[in-house]
């Protein structure tokens, strides 16, 4: 630190007067070095008298009250990783499935496609192609209720809709879009119609709008208390199998059949990436969440820039792939043994977890390299479709519920 010129000079000050106050045989010959001349006399000189020896002190009582915070803080270190809050922060982040499930939820008399999360509620909502949905509790492992409306196989589901008005919706082969009230049992409040072909996925936006993506290519923009399309972005592609939204609803991935996934803008459709790679369809992407981040800018061996996005995308190649968001490959995860149909970043960052044909669950550590780490057999048929409750991506502290589709008709959820 650099001190003033006045700084310096009552510094310079304080100093004589300390060696005057005990009788030091240098001080005429420091006066004379420091310029202090003789205005400097004994009634201004006791003014300056002891500064020293204050300053002095507080600093050694500055010091002494350093040492015992930092006592203090290491002590208390110790005490809250000790605490049951602690292990149970950590007992989170590491919590992966087991190889048992807390229910086996059966009921329908086809291949389950797409299950959804209530993000309130212990509801759980899984699709068929056997053309209903069945809404359970999957606290208990009861069903609660069938909802039958479609007219052909059931390929997505969402929880979501504007603020305090949660709806669920589905699409299906029929072409249609079905909006269900879960506060008036379900209720079918509407249909929305614009697709020209089986519309393969439903995603709830932040903001409350509904998208949608469909054999047809083009994505459609929603709002589910009008019913009018607001927009719809026809991506001269073809089918479009999946989409992943950001949590802040910026952006918009889509994959499908063109064996690329595309990167746009929400608000306006524009592209900003093509991650080309996959040998085959496309049959998921997933957006990584911020806490994912910084384990995937490791990956890629580049420095985490703020805004930056993430993308994981399985494919029928057998292979999941992870990018970042400028298109740039990150690594290639290799286990699976044939397509790979479902994707979900823990919502603590640390795992990716996919399912697939071979009838697998696979875990992947993000912070060791992408080692897969964990593996779960046990189902006798392919698995078709996986989602983490919303509970735990809203509230870090929140329970985990993940749950899992099969083509055995069964939906698997693991607490």
């Amino acid at each position: 630190m650099v001190l003033t010129s006045r700084q310096t000079g009552e510094l310079h000050k304080s100093i004589v007067a300390y060696l005057s106050s005990i009788d030091a045989k240098s001080t005429k010959l420091l006066r004379e070095e420091l310029a202090i001349d003789s205005s400097f006399n004994d009634v201004i000189q006791k003014k300056y008298e002891g500064i020293l020896e204050r300053k002095w002190t507080s600093v050694m009582r500055l010091q002494r009250r350093i040492l015992d915070l930092e006592s203090r803080v290491a002590s208390l270190e110790v005490k809250l990783q000790a605490s049951p809050t602690a292990k149970s922060h950590q007992e989170s982040i590491d919590w992966l499935p087991g190889t048992q499930a807390k229910h086996t939820l059966r009921s329908h008399r086809a291949s389950v496609t797409a299950v959804a999360l209530h993000p309130v509620y212990s509801s759980l909502a899984s699709a068929s192609e056997d053309c209903t949905i069945k809404i359970w509790d999957w606290e208990h492992g009861e069903l609660e209720r069938t909802l039958k409306g479609h007219l052909l196989p059931v390929l997505g589901l969402d929880y979501g809709g504007p603020k305090e008005q949660t709806r669920l919706a589905s699409c299906s082969s029929d072409l249609t879009i079905k909006i269900w009230d879960p506060s008036n049992e379900y209720a079918n409040v509407r249909t929305l119609c614009g697709h020209d072909h089986s519309v393969s996925v439903v995603r709830f936006a932040p903001n409350g709008e509904l998208i949608s993506a469909s054999r047809d290519a083009s994505i459609r923009i929603w709002d589910i208390l009008t019913g009018y399309c607001v927009k719809t972005i026809d991506t001269q592609g073809e089918w479009i199998r999946d989409i992943s939204l950001s949590l802040n609803g910026k952006w918009i991935v889509s994959a499908g059949n063109d064996c690329a996934a595309t990167v746009r803008t929400l608000s306006s459709g524009e592209i900003t990436a093509r991650l080309v790679g996959h040998a085959s369809h496309i049959e998921c992407c997933a957006i990584a969440p911020v806490a994912s981040h910084a384990h995937l800018a490791a990956l890629g061996s580049t420095k985490l820039v703020g805004g930056e996005t993430f993308i994981a995308t399985g494919s029928r190649d057998s292979n999941i792939k992870l990018w970042n968001g400028r298109g740039a490959l990150i690594k290639t995860l290799e286990g699976h043994d044939t397509w790979v149909r479902g994707l979900v970043f823990h919502p603590q960052g640390k795992y990716l977890i996919s399912v697939g044909d071979d009838k697998a669950i696979r875990c992947w550590d993000l912070s060791q390299d992408a080692r897969l780490v964990k593996t779960i057999t046990g189902s006798s048929k392919f698995l078709t479709c996986i989602r983490w409750g919303p509970s735990l991506l809203s509230n870090p502290g929140g329970s985990h519920v993940l749950a899992i589709g099969s083509a055995d008709f069964s939906v698997r959820v693991w607490t």
